[in-house]
Order: C-alpha cells, then structure tokens, then sequence
C-alpha cells in the first residue's frame, strides 16, 4: 500500500462562502482521484484569511468544506491551520491510500488510445460572467439573462461535483489495465493536460470534439479567453482518461450507466510527437445541464 497525498491551495470563485468551501474541497480532493485512489481518508484544511474578516465567512467556508467531505465523498476534515493573509485562501491537504499497482498514473498512453472526458469545458468565461453579472451586468446585456444564469449554476454544479464515482466505476473491473494514463483537467485546460499524458513518449493528440458549457464559446470569444485552442482554466474539472480502442464503447458506457456523462473526445497518434492538435472540423456540443 502507498499513501497519496495532495496539497492545493487557490482564491476564490464565487462569493457564497459555503460553495467555495466545496469547489475548494473537490479541487483538492479531485487530485488524489486523479490516480485511481477510490477513497479519501481526510482532510487537512488550509484557510488564509483578513483580519477585518467577519468570522461568520469564515466558519460558513469551513461548513462547506466539512458538508463536501462528509456528504460528497465519505470521508471527513482531520485537522487544519489558518493564518492571517491580505487575500483570502482556501483549499488543504487531503491523503488516500492505494495499492501501488492499482495507481494510474497521468503517463502511459498507447498509440490508437481514446480519449474519454467526464466534464465539459468552458468554466472559466462562464465564471467571469458570474462576476460580470454583478459588477457591470450592461456588459452582457446582449445575452439572456436567465441562459447566463442556467450556465453559471451549471458551473457551480461541475465544480462541487467530486470524480470518485468515475474511480469507483474503475474498481468495478477486475482488471481496469485498459485505461492506460488519466488526469483531472483543471489549471492547464483540456489541451494542457492532454500534452502532460504525452510526456516521456513519441506520441501526439488529436482533439476531435469537445463538450462546452453552454455560451462558454461565445463569452470565450468576447472576454478574450482561450477555448478554440482548448487552453482556457478550467476548476475542479472532468476526468480525462487514455483507453483502449476496444474498450473505450464499453467504458463508456458503463460510466453513463452510473450516473457519469462522458464523451470520447479525441485519439492519441503518432502525427506529431509531443504536440496537441485541435482538429479543424472539431465538433463542439453545448450542456445545457448535467
């Protein structure tokens, strides 16, 4: 057995303290899933806060922390430090334990792989108009404001929507040795994280479709942010699998069978070694909803 551990530290997204304290606790708690481990053991929570802080926001971040472990992923808070900090920080530590030949590692795809996401893109411009909505909402007076607001808490939903389940599911096999790298997608977007799986081999990715939150595209566009090329932050994302050819029908579908949306979005081959390519004619799905 190896003990996995994961720190992650970031600012907040939205000003509800309750949810931030779940998007922080998936954040760090999607890491450790990231590498097969079905189960947390605990968390250790980090909280930085500013002294004019009513302490209310504080405790309310705390709760949401406490209410993603116990309710969302069984496990619990162990422990934790808080300092004094100008800029408000939050996320923690959270540890499982595994057997080590049961890791999946973020390396290891095979030529002819497919590519399976569990979430859609777009998180980051669809969080900017949650904040846009607030502060200059005649910004986006062109767009509706009810389809903005399905958008954002659909963002949010994806956000404190924990990837166990997608490992749980892989326990399910006896023998999962068809999935051959996986990774969360998060900081680095789907592009990024897909160029991380191709490390250390003389591989290359094609993205052929990608799921997008719906006017994710458009306020992309609009705000200057990344999502052509697949770049664009992403927060507590999907799951990103390397599968077999043969398997990657029946995986998928035995995710959706547990609850799990998921689509297969791209290939690894031999095109260009080292490099993530968005295919030309790539087909873009809108969510609406989960």
């Amino acid at each position: 057995m190896v003990l996995v551990k994961n720190l992650d530290i970031f600012t907040p997204i939205v000003d509800e303290p309750e949810l931030q304290g779940e998007i922080a606790a998936c954040n760090v708690t999607n890491d450790i899933f990231a590498m097969n481990v079905p189960e947390i053991s605990g968390m250790l929570v980090f909280l930085g806060i500013n002294t004019t802080m009513p302490m209310e926001i504080a405790e309310r971040i705390l709760i949401g922390i406490k209410n993603f472990m116990e309710k969302k992923v069984n496990s619990k808070i162990v422990g934790g430090h808080t300092i004094y900090s100008e800029w408000p920080l939050i996320g923690g530590e959270a540890s499982g334990y595994i057997q080590r030949d049961f890791i999946i590692r973020k390396q290891g795809v095979k030529e002819g792989d497919k590519l399976i996401l569990t979430k859609p893109i777009g998180l980051q411009a669809i969080m900017a108009a949650y904040r846009i909505l607030k502060d200059f909402p005649e910004m986006l007076e062109q767009y509706s404001k009810d389809e903005l607001k399905k958008s954002i808490n659909l963002a949010i939903e994806l956000m404190t929507t924990s990837n166990q389940n997608v490992v749980k599911t892989i326990h399910s096999y006896k023998d999962f040795s068809f999935i051959h790298a996986m990774s969360d997608v998060t900081g680095f977007g789907l592009t990024g994280h897909t160029k991380e799986m191709l490390q250390n081999s003389n591989l290359s990715a094609v993205l052929e479709k990608v799921p997008s939150l719906k006017l994710s595209k458009e306020l992309s566009k609009e705000l200057g942010y990344a999502f052509d090329d697949c770049t664009c932050h992403e927060t507590a994302g999907g799951m990103l699998m390397a599968v077999d050819p043969a398997k990657s029908e029946e995986f998928s579908n035995t995710l959706y069978s547990n609850g799990i949306k998921n689509w297969i979005v791209g290939t690894i081959d031999s095109v260009k070694p080292g490099t993530v390519r968005v295919d030309e004619n790539i087909e873009n799905i809108e969510i609406p909803n989960l």
